[in-house]
């Protein structure tokens, strides 16, 4: 797994691109475009660009985490 270079989600800034994405999940940029183009993950399209934003990636990662193995 690549490591990631934020320490916080502090450090992130307002909007993320596939490569900021695959750099805070420590995954390959190809998984990270995956994913922007899945169902369900919080991606802002402007124009051909897509973005996503920070709190809602946040979110997205809380309620993706497994709590206790429970999910």
């Amino acid at each position: 797994m690549k490591k990631s270079e934020f320490k916080s989600y502090d450090d992130l800034p307002l909007f993320l691109n596939a490569e900021l994405v695959a750099q805070v999940l420590g995954i390959a940029p190809s998984s990270s475009y995956e994913l922007m183009h899945g169902d369900g993950f919080p991606v802002l399209k402007i124009g051909n660009r897509m973005v996503v934003p920070k709190e809602k990636f946040i979110r997205w990662v809380e309620e993706h985490t497994k709590a206790g193995g429970d999910a």
